[in-house]
């Protein structure tokens, strides 16, 4: 094993490895015994065993995300836990619709969760703590407006125009198309600007302050091309992509199991099926979800807004072109038109977000103001 492996699989990397993948053996194994209805007392060491092992492997993501991010500076790092993350989701997604359920609306529900999840509880939790730590925090009000953009046009084709020139809210195949055409065109165009000469329209204003757990991989205020970077640190990076997205998978894998234990466990307390869908979203962006907060703690907001915002446009960019095309491919019905209630919601959201990053700075009150959101999104799930 060469130095860069070594410094890169240490002992900590290896026992999150072997602890994420032994329990997916684990529960391949299990599975006969967990199947539904399972006695109570065994469903909740089950889930409670799956959620702390999704928790550790979450934590080791966090740790190379950072390192790659640092390293690579942004929107670069940002973009491989992103892009990492929406890839394993839409196959989570596209492997239930094409599975033996009835399930139109996979798309549709799990899409709508990620939203009123990363632009209100994450969003919200990270302005919060670190409004209350560092007061007012300057973005880049450039890249924040492009984010914004891409999501009022990604959200209104994704939720709103099927319903309105839909048949019974799904796109007919005549329809289909273009939207698919528009929506990878558009997210391809602003990868493309965002990843080339308008890359500085998402760094930060300020210099974060210093992490003395990453100081080896800090670079100086002058940073040399993310080519040049690249080349000179490639072992070490290559190492930590595959090392992140094999410490990913497992938490992917185990929230499928998780979810048929939810689903019994929700379904003997009469919860809404809503909620199973909402539980599941927050526990796949969990890695990113404890980056923005960390990313907020360290004064770094316009990482937040790459991590929370540029998430949400990969999961609307990638996710809905590829239902459609699955839908188009084997005539399965893709529900997309949200309720006048969600639709609502995601407005207000919306509204809230451009409001919130229209200023110089943002703090600890806007960051109260989308957990409010938050809460009543979760208060109509139960209506």
């Amino acid at each position: 094993m060469t130095v860069t492996a070594r410094s890169v699989l240490t002992r900590r990397a290896l026992a999150r490895l072997l602890l994420g993948w032994g329990t997916v053996v684990a529960m391949l194994l299990l599975r006969p015994l967990l199947a539904p209805p399972v006695q109570a007392g065994i469903l909740v060491l089950a889930l409670a065993a799956i959620i702390g092992v999704i928790l550790v492997c979450a934590f080791g993501v966090v740790r190379e995300a950072e390192h790659l991010a640092h390293r690579l500076g942004d929107p670069y790092g940002s973009l491989v836990l992103t892009i990492s993350i929406v890839l394993i989701e839409v196959i989570l997604i596209a492997a239930v619709m094409m599975g033996p359920g009835d399930t139109p609306t996979i798309a549709r529900d799990s899409v709508m969760a990620v939203s009123m999840i990363i632009l209100n509880l994450v969003i919200g939790l990270s302005l919060l703590v670190g409004g209350l730590k560092h007061g007012g925090m300057t973005h880049n009000r450039t890249g924040t407006s492009a984010y914004f953009s891409m999501l009022v046009v990604l959200c209104s084709l994704a939720f709103a125009l099927p319903a309105v020139i839909g048949d019974g809210g799904t796109y007919t195949p005549g329809q289909a198309v273009p939207i698919v055409v528009l929506t990878i065109g558009l997210y391809v165009f602003f990868l493309w600007q965002q990843m080339g000469r308008h890359a500085g329209d998402f760094r930060e204003v300020l210099p974060p302050a210093p992490r003395p757990d990453l100081e080896e991989v800090v670079a100086d205020a002058e940073r040399p091309s993310v080519v040049a970077i690249f080349h000179e640190h490639r072992p070490e990076i290559l190492t930590r992509v595959m090392l992140l997205v094999v410490t990913v998978l497992p938490i992917v894998l185990l929230s499928q199991d998780m979810a048929v234990l939810l689903d019994d466990g929700l379904g003997r307390l009469g919860a809404p099926v809503a909620l199973a869908g909402v539980l599941i979203a927050m526990i796949v962006f969990l890695p990113e979800s404890i980056t923005s907060v960390r990313a907020a703690l360290g004064g770094e907001i316009q990482r937040v807004s790459n991590l929370c915002h540029g998430a949400l446009v990969s999961t609307v960019g990638i996710t809905i072109p590829v239902t459609l095309s699955i839908g188009f491919f084997t005539d399965r019905t893709v529900v997309l038109a949200e309720s006048p209630t969600n639709l609502l919601m995601l407005g207000a959201t919306l509204l809230l977000t451009v409001a919130t990053f229209g200023g110089k700075r943002v703090g600890a009150m806007h960051g109260a103001a989308h957990l409010v959101v938050f809460a009543i999104y979760g208060i109509t799930i139960f209506s």
